[in-house]
């Protein structure tokens, strides 16, 4: 696969910082600028498409992204095998080895995933074994093509705490971890969420806002938002054209901010 062009590949830059800029406001300068200068001159990854997420103080790499790196660069193929010996069907534990083999005549870069109820989201319940396989394959592929960055899909932190600067929640409550009451920010699994499917936010907000019955999105409880993050992945993953539908239906709604 041919590279970018500089031309291209100014116009990419110009796009991410942009952006960023909307995204982090206050916060898009120094180290967090230069690591977003890295990933777009290096690996042309797009933050419009989702390739990468800025999450609690880290930026971090996605499925989508590793994929979409692994076809420009002309990947031979990825094998992915279960390790039944390490995995446990009625714990719901399965392990996945991946291979991803960066030309025909390459040996294989060799990546490991592991997924559990107790290190994945309840918003993947059930899944775990596809979970498992995608964390080996973004393992392999991060091998591969020499990326540093943690993958989201490898996180357990959407069922467990991560560490971060303080911020605010969409209920407007916060603790010195970025957490509430010990369980991951719902702004940041929300924001996954958008981009992981490419949503509209301000349609995704409307939405919110009425499946939570009230003015705004953040006047509603940590529970309705919860079950209403729940309902959108469920949706996303198994219907999203009548999810599409469903956000258009708000599309003359007056915006609802978080």
């Amino acid at each position: 696969m041919r590279s970018m062009t500089l031309s291209q590949s100014y116009t990419l830059m110009r796009q991410n910082f942009r952006l960023a800029r909307l995204a982090l406001p206050d916060r898009f300068v120094g180290r967090i600028r230069a690591q977003l200068h890295q990933l777009t001159t290096i690996f042309a990854f797009s933050l419009a498409l989702g390739d990468v997420l800025y999450i609690q103080d880290c930026w971090y790499i996605t499925n989508a992204g590793l994929l979409r790196l692994a076809l420009r660069r002309g990947c031979a193929g990825i094998d992915t095998t279960l390790v039944r010996s390490l995995s446990d069907p009625g714990g719901k534990r399965w392990v996945f080895k991946a291979i991803a083999y960066r030309s025909y005549r390459s040996k294989g870069f060799v990546g490991y995933g592991d997924a559990d109820p107790s290190n994945t989201s309840s918003l993947v319940r059930g899944a775990e074994m596809r979970v498992a396989e995608t964390r080996a394959v973004n393992r392999a592929l991060r091998k591969a093509y020499g990326i540093g960055l943690c993958s989201v899909e490898e996180l357990g932190s959407f069922s467990g705490p991560l560490k971060s600067a303080a911020q605010p929640h969409l209920n407007g409550h916060q603790t010195s971890n970025g957490l509430s009451n010990g369980q991951p920010r719902l702004r940041d699994q929300l924001c996954v969420l958008i981009r992981q499917y490419n949503l509209d936010p301000t349609l995704v907000k409307a939405y919110a806002a009425d499946f939570c019955g009230t003015a705004t999105l953040k006047e509603a409880s940590r529970d309705l938002v919860e079950s209403f993050i729940s309902e959108l992945a469920t949706t996303a993953r198994n219907d999203r054209d009548s999810l599409l539908c469903k956000l258009n239906s708000y599309a003359q709604s007056t915006e609802v901010k978080l």
